[in-house]
């Protein structure tokens, strides 16, 4: 697979093109419509319970300059590696107008659509403010997916619900993904990826020569990699306590990075590795990145303090187009 091709051959392979977040959010006009609680720092509740039914810019415009800094920061170290670096338009006025009362959110690109193997999928996600978020997305698809080899489709839309309701699904977001070869792991918590969108995607994928393996996680839990990141072959960063099964058996072997509860609500998890050698966390991980270079992997620091009040760190702000 070359550097010109669509398609994610594991979590830690070369990575060659990459989508990096916006960051754009509206929180729905009040917490009855958002349904259940918004999973972010605990930090961060006081900052965000004022910006029910507003624009999270309008309300804290340093910090929005901020948090735009940071993805762009992310970008720029991305290409210094040699990474080509794609970014999601903003929404349109009319795009947001339609989303009303229940808001939008165009801020972690990780979960709306997502590349396994040579497949790209778009998914379907709970949180009612962010079933736009692919939206932005979708040139980027069209031009670059369509005319490569690669397959994309989309999973059946959740259906009708009344407000605060998450509704039935099925329910796939990109978070809940890791591809490890032709052994994909779902993370299933209930709060995003539900088991009729975990069976889904077992089924689309065993046509394309693709097993998934389901992995419980803590109720609490959003997305699988706020609980678990693959570094490279052999190589992981876990918090046990949000496994409650533990690790898949085919990684039982591997090298783990431990670490807590509390670290892992903070994203601890949730790095990016560039290649098998490199690999970007925030300086809030220190602790984890020293394990990592004794390990040796390069570590590149961002500092991600405002995107990590949202409940996502650098994983949830990338999506690859090319890894291999």
């Amino acid at each position: 697979m070359g550097a010109d091709n669509v398609g994610v051959t594991s979590e830690f392979a070369p990575l060659h093109t990459v989508v990096v977040a916006r960051c754009e959010f509206r929180a729905p006009d009040s917490p009855e419509i958002l349904g259940h609680r918004m999973p972010v720092e605990p930090e961060a509740v006081q900052i965000l319970e004022q910006t029910w039914g507003k624009d999270f810019g309008a309300v804290f415009p340093d910090r929005q300059r901020v948090w735009e800094a940071e993805r762009d920061e992310l970008a720029e170290v991305l290409r210094r590696h040699g990474v080509e670096v794609l970014r999601p338009r903003l929404f349109t006025a009319e795009e947001k107008a339609a989303a009303g009362a229940e808001g939008y959110a165009n801020f972690f690109v990780r979960d709306p659509w997502f590349t396994v193997g040579d497949q790209v999928i778009e998914g379907s996600l709970q949180f009612r403010h962010r079933r736009g978020e692919v939206l932005p997305s979708r040139s980027i698809l069209l031009d670059r997916v369509m005319p490569s080899a690669a397959g994309y489709v989309a999973i059946p839309q959740p259906a009708i619900a009344p407000v605060g309701v998450a509704g039935e699904g099925p329910f796939l977001e990109g978070g809940d993904v890791l591809v490890h070869g032709t052994e994909v792991f779902v993370g299933v918590s209930g709060m995003a990826t539900d088991e009729s969108g975990c069976a889904w995607l077992t089924k689309y994928l065993r046509q394309h020569g693709l097993s998934v393996t389901p992995v419980r996680l803590a109720p609490h839990v959003l997305h699988l990699d706020c609980a678990l990141g693959l570094v490279r072959e052999g190589l992981a960063i876990r918090c046990g306590d949000r496994l409650p099964d533990g690790v898949p058996d085919s990684l039982r072997d591997w090298d783990f990075i431990e670490v807590s509860e509390a670290e892992a609500a903070a994203m601890a998890t949730n790095g990016l590795p560039i290649d098998p050698d490199t690999y970007i966390t925030d300086p809030a991980f220190d602790r984890v990145g020293r394990a990592l270079e004794v390990r040796g992997v390069t570590v590149e620091y961002i500092d991600f303090a405002v995107s990590r009040l949202f409940g996502g760190a650098f994983r949830c702000s990338t999506q690859p187009l090319s890894r291999s």
